[in-house]
């Protein structure tokens, strides 16, 4: 299911371009002023449910932090479980973490061990079935030790959602699961 042409010029129009931010030659796009436009939020997250509704989800998995907002409303449209996915020593109980690389050096993400049940299985013992989703995919480090960490813990990550990708940087070549992006830009 992909957006519809209305559904994909209210989205658009609702993300703001920053030019220069957060250095000179980048342009940002600020999904600020998506949150804050009802409507938009509305098609967006109206388009998510239709997408995600066939596919029987145990748990949403957010990647921190603007993850969190797409992934908790969208579990509770689908009646499943949140789980944040954070930066480490985020998370107060025991974690399972997985590091990632960065331009200069390493930034890892951890899981509660406990996130999808016991070992990642549901109460019928299968593994638990889980979206992951965030706002962008670029370069794709995060989104790679996010959808490795469901699958550390038992867990199987059936689709990485984003809203934006940015085709040109290829973040999403490696991450095991299929990927799905609402929106893609080059």
């Amino acid at each position: 299911m992909t957006l519809t042409a209305e559904e994909r010029s209210i989205i658009m129009e609702s993300i703001r371009d920053i030019p220069d931010f957060p250095k000179p030659g980048i342009v940002f796009k600020d999904i600020t002023t998506l949150l804050g436009n009802p409507q938009a939020f509305d098609t967006l997250m109206n388009h998510l449910e239709k997408r995600y509704a066939g596919y029987e989800l145990d748990y949403v998995a957010g990647i921190d932090a603007r993850g969190f907002i797409f992934g908790a409303a969208l579990a509770d449209r689908l009646n499943v479980g949140f789980v944040p996915v954070r930066k480490k020593g985020k998370l107060p109980y025991t974690t399972v973490a997985e590091k990632y690389s960065l331009e200069y050096g390493f930034d890892e993400v951890e899981i509660h061990i406990d996130s999808f049940g016991e070992n990642g299985l549901c109460p019928s013992g299968t593994p638990a079935k889980v979206l992951l989703i965030d706002d962008l995919i670029a370069t794709g480090g995060t989104a790679k030790a996010a959808a490795s960490l469901i699958d550390k813990v038992g867990a199987e990550c059936v689709e990485a959602c984003f809203i934006m990708e940015l085709g040109f940087l290829n973040g999403k070549e490696g991450i095991e699961a299929p990927v799905y992006s609402v929106l893609e830009l080059d």
